[in-house]
């Protein structure tokens, strides 16, 4: 038994799984105290007979979660038979004191033993009480007789009906489970689909579109390679050329694709390289990366925000025109904010672009959705003239349920 039992409704269940314990205690120890004001020639035997069934009742509490089935048995037994004993030797005045301490037993064999046992116990209780009630009157005395009865079966039916209920919420519980379980796989395949268009994209609008620009290039110079072999050359050239420039891009496309280094570096250092790479990349001239806080972040949100960091730098890169960005990462025991920050031309948030000014909020609607996914939220703060300011919060999830490799 807990030396304090827990607040709220785990508690207050505690304390009612406990009543009835108590109410045993009470009324036997209440019964023996009116049996030494009483005297008389039964009452050592009686006195004796009650200290060995709290002795049984309190040494069966104390191993319940080591008491294998038949031990239970015995216990529920040994408990109705000392039990009786004493009901049947008190005097009348003790009679029903005694008799009231049927309700707990009949609890106690509800806990302990099936259903077909249990009932049997409790017709054993029934038996023993209207017997010795109806005896002890000497006649039918439905005060006697009918209320400890009544009392002792009232308690079985509310019993039966906690079961029915604790069982019915379990099965409930079991179903949210479920549900939570597929709509979390639901989840992840929503996210591998959105990736893989992602990525798809991402491909055919450098890889794929250069392989066949440089195909036909190639086809052409194949052409012209003995009667203009200098347009032939030409056209090799444009090929090299473009090959270069897109193997870049095809490299930043490949570190776009492994997550698992945030895994293994943790998000902050992630993000730090990240910046580092930006930097030397000529995303603009000056990118600076900070992190304050600590504290645990799932690998998938800290995925999210690394991707939600690269959509930025890129945004920065092919729109701002920035001379300083700064990257700053705060990590709280609640949350994890991200801020991303440049001092470029900015925009008017939702407007759309134009030929000579496109809109860069084209990956904003991307990164909103990805970091809803993990409920949080992002938050565009630009003017034209006065750069570009994107404040991404996710709160921290809880980690039983995430991948051992969660980042720090």
């Amino acid at each position: 038994m807990p030396d304090r039992l827990p607040s709220g409704p785990r508690g207050f269940r505690l304390r009612l799984e406990q009543a009835p314990h108590l109410m045993f205690f009470v009324m036997l120890g209440a019964a023996v105290v009116r049996l030494v004001e009483l005297g008389g020639a039964l009452c050592v035997d009686m006195v004796l007979v009650s200290a060995l069934l709290t002795l049984v009742y309190s040494a069966g509490l104390a191993v319940w979660q080591r008491l294998v089935r038949a031990g239970r048995h015995g216990w529920v037994v040994a408990l109705l038979g000392l039990w009786a004993v004493l009901v049947l030797l008190a005097p009348q005045p003790l009679t029903m004191a005694y008799a009231w301490c049927g309700v707990p037993l009949a609890l106690a064999a509800l806990r302990a033993l099936g259903q077909r046992s249990a009932v049997v116990a409790v017709a054993v209780i029934t038996v023993v009480l209207g017997g010795r009630l109806i005896g002890t009157a000497h006649r039918f005395d439905p005060e006697m007789g009918l209320i400890p009865v009544a009392a002792v079966w009232g308690t079985v039916a509310l019993y039966r009906v906690q079961q029915r209920d604790s069982a019915e919420r379990r099965r409930l519980i079991e179903e949210l489970r479920g549900t939570r379980a597929v709509l979390a796989r639901q989840q992840r395949q929503a996210g591998v689909l959105a990736e893989r268009t992602r990525i798809a994209r991402d491909l055919h609008d450098t890889l794929a579109q250069e392989l066949a620009g440089g195909l036909m290039l190639l086809q052409a110079a194949e052409r012209d390679w003995e009667g203009r072999p200098e347009a032939a050359r030409t056209r090799v050239r444009a090929v090299a050329d473009g090959l270069a420039a897109h193997l870049t891009e095809t490299r930043r496309i490949i570190h776009g694709l492994t997550p698992s280094a945030v895994a293994e570096t943790g998000l902050a250092e992630s993000l730090r390289r990240l910046c580092e790479r930006a930097e030397a990349e000529g995303t603009a001239a000056r990118v600076r990366f900070r992190h304050t806080g600590r504290g645990p972040v799932d690998e998938d949100t800290a995925t999210a925000l690394l991707r939600v960091t690269q959509s930025a730098l890129a945004n920065v890169r092919e729109h701002a025109h920035a001379v300083h960005v700064r990257v700053a990462l705060r990590q709280l025991a609640d949350r994890v904010e991200l801020e991303v920050a440049d001092d470029g031309m900015g925009f008017v948030p939702g407007t759309p672009g134009t030929a000579d000014r496109p809109a860069r909020g084209y990956g904003l609607p991307a990164a909103r959705a990805r970091l809803r996914e993990h409920g949080g939220e992002l938050h565009v703060t630009s003017a034209p003239g006065g750069g570009t300011r994107i404040h991404a919060v996710v709160p921290v999830r809880s980690l039983t349920a995430a991948s051992p490799a969660a980042v720090r």
